[in-house]
């Protein structure tokens, strides 16, 4: 890692220089370093997927049983909108966070900090387009017409394709936020601003997204059954942020 972290690290530079340089990465972006730490963390911290992930869709979608799982959304439709805006909130909070990232780490490699937060705009735009069939599945449920029209068994099996598509879709776009992390990682184990070991943590979540995300396709017997505890890894890290963002120097202040 240390590897990447140096290829990544901005060259050394005059002091003049380096001052021109982090002062146009300020004006341009808008924010400080502070501020970029602090709404990141924000930004992990408002996120309401784990409430949906651990709370709502479990208590609706019932593994092999579409019977149960159409009978439970239509009689509990509120949870179940509840749960796709939690997925849509979370979603469009990866863009905020994403943009916050670019600026806490442009100092350090001002390239390769776009692409980290372009690899997670991608992944973004995917996974909503996954959430999408969850709100298919709404409509298929709450439309008498369409339940009229489909019959019983025609509409749970569309409702289990949908629900299927949206897993596998947002599982494979997990990959490329993957790459994002670990992109991220290297960018904060060579930053001098932010504490190294929140970049290994990154840096081996990424790892693991990209393993995760591929699974299904090159290693469909391989466990993972409880890699989805690391993402309180990340959750961590970005909460952390809240914690030290008060401390990271302003580009003005890494002259020296």
């Amino acid at each position: 890692m240390k590897i990447f972290a140096r290829r990544f690290a901005r060259p050394r530079q005059d002091s003049t220089s380096r001052t021109v340089t982090a002062s146009s990465v300020s004006k341009v972006a808008g924010l400080t370093l502070r501020q970029a730490a602090l709404i990141a963390g924000l930004g992990y911290l408002l996120n309401p997927v784990p409430y949906a992930e651990f709370a709502l869709y479990p208590r609706l979608v019932i593994s092999g049983h579409i019977d149960q799982t159409v009978a439970n959304i239509a009689a509990h439709q509120d949870l179940f909108v509840a749960a796709i805006f939690c997925y849509l909130i979370n979603f469009m909070g990866d863009i905020v966070i994403a943009w916050a990232f670019y600026v806490l780490l442009a100092p350090v490699n001002r390239a390769v900090s776009m692409l980290a937060a372009w690899f997670r705009l991608i992944y973004t735009v995917i996974a909503l387009g996954a959430t999408f069939n969850l709100v298919t599945v709404y409509h298929l449920i709450t439309t008498p017409e369409l339940v009229k029209a489909f019959g019983s068994n025609q509409l749970q099996a569309q409702v289990d394709l949908l629900l299927h598509s949206f897993r596998s879709d947002w599982a494979l776009s997990l990959s490329i936020f993957g790459i994002h992390l670990v992109l991220v990682g290297c960018l904060m184990y060579a930053s001098g601003y932010i504490p190294k070991l929140f970049g290994v943590v990154m840096f081996i979540l990424g790892l693991g997204w990209i393993i995760a995300g591929a699974k299904p396709y090159f290693w469909p017997n391989l466990d993972l059954s409880y890699f989805f505890l690391a993402a309180f890894g990340e959750l961590l890290v970005g909460l952390s942020l809240l914690v030290i963002c008060w401390r990271i120097k302003e580009p003005a202040a890494l002259r020296t």
